[in-house]
């Protein structure tokens, strides 16, 4: 019997076959988060939220907090709620303030 080879195209080398592992250690690890660990992101970042709404948004105050929610919450999730949070805020300022256009001086 015959060995068969298989031989990649140019510019296939090696190299670009090393990173494969990586990525399917990394998929492997990428599981959704249990029931329990979902409960203390959640709460981690309740109390992060909390003590910034009490500090009037003073980060430095809030830094134990922060650390907290970022050890109990997937990166994407930290993401996300970071930016729903900022979205809130920003509604709640529209709802009370109402929302007022910026004059533009520059007219085409």
């Amino acid at each position: 019997m015959t060995e068969v080879r298989f031989h990649p195209p140019r510019g296939f080398g090696r190299c670009h076959l090393e990173p494969v592992p990586q990525i399917i250690l990394l998929l492997s690890r990428m599981t959704a988060p249990t029931a329990e660990e979902r409960k203390n992101c959640w709460g981690a970042r309740d109390k992060y939220w909390q003590c910034l709404d009490q500090a009037d948004e003073d980060f430095s105050q809030c830094q134990k907090f922060r650390m907290l929610f970022e050890g109990s919450c997937p990166q994407q999730w930290i993401k996300y709620f970071d930016k729903r949070r900022d979205y809130l805020k920003y509604k709640a300022k529209i709802q009370s303030v109402g929302y007022q256009p910026q004059e533009s001086t520059d007219k085409l």
